[in-house]
């Protein structure tokens, strides 16, 4: 079994190019976890459709151990590569096994069952996640830690990808907009937009284009792409930031926007970037 130390370079064993029965025989064993870790990546990433695909990583999911159980580490790892891949492959089945780990202590697989939820569009998971981001401790750091007491930016992310919209859950995700960090106001930003369309949510997310720390303008181009908001088109062009990631912001324009420029105009846009 790997350690928790060389988990990664066990995976450069385990991320050999595999085929489909490969990596679900990978993830059938149980002797080698950094086997199974990149199976269930590679299942996730490669959408596949073999009917065992989808139980196989729901029970991954399962066998999440304690966090404070030192030895779970690599089993809570590979079921956080489950969870991930759930929601990439879109199967309605997983969603109980994904609102159940919403409650688990860890908080990473509660980041990840999150985002899988949003991917889902699960409106079941709208309750517990709303319940999560009211609690009044949900935006505070964990003693000794950067970390917040609750994964805000994936369960706000997640609310505004299922699309629900009613006035309890604009009002759970408001207080984050003012929040001290500003991945946080990002995330509150974009699902207010995707829930209310008010333009003003667009317009904080342009003003984050302009922070002085780059992690935020990434997050900040991603969120314009993903809201799909056109008038975005110019600010995202003259970020300073990568274009690879200007071209994923771009193409949410294309794919998602509602509003003028016309597509051909982000489309010559994205040209001028290659």
């Amino acid at each position: 079994m790997a350690g928790t130390a060389d988990l990664d370079s066990a995976m450069a064993t385990a991320g050999e190019p595999i085929s489909e029965e490969e990596a679900l025989q990978r993830l059938r064993q149980s002797e080698d976890q950094s086997h199974q870790y990149y199976a269930a990546w590679w299942l996730g990433r490669m959408r596949s459709r073999h009917p065992e695909t989808v139980p196989l990583l729901q029970a991954a999911l399962r066998r999440r151990q304690p966090r404070a159980v030192s030895s779970g580490v690599e089993e809570n790892a590979v079921a956080r590569n489950a969870a991930r891949a759930l929601g990439k492959l879109g199967d309605p089945q997983a969603i109980p096994d994904l609102l159940a780990t919403l409650e688990d202590e860890d908080d990473g697989l509660r980041e990840a069952a999150a985002r899988a939820l949003g991917e889902l569009r699960a409106r079941e998971a709208v309750s517990p996640i709303c319940a999560r981001l009211a609690s009044d401790q949900a935006g505070q750091p964990l003693p000794n830690s950067l970390r917040l007491r609750e994964p805000c930016e994936a369960l706000i992310e997640a609310l505004g990808d299922i699309g629900l919209v009613a006035p309890d859950v604009v009002d759970v995700i408001q207080p984050f907009a003012i929040h001290e960090r500003p991945l946080i106001r990002s995330a509150a930003a974009r699902a207010l937009f995707q829930l209310t369309q008010d333009r003003r949510w667009g317009h904080n997310l342009i003003e984050l284009l302009e922070h002085p720390q780059l992690q935020v303008r990434r997050s900040a181009l991603m969120d314009l792409g993903a809201v799909g908001w056109r008038p975005a088109l110019e600010p995202i062009r003259d970020t300073l930031a990568e274009n690879s990631l200007k071209l994923i912001a771009l193409r949410g324009l294309v794919e998602r926007g509602q509003a003028p420029p016309d597509t051909e105009t982000v489309l010559r846009a994205m040209d001028d970037l290659l």
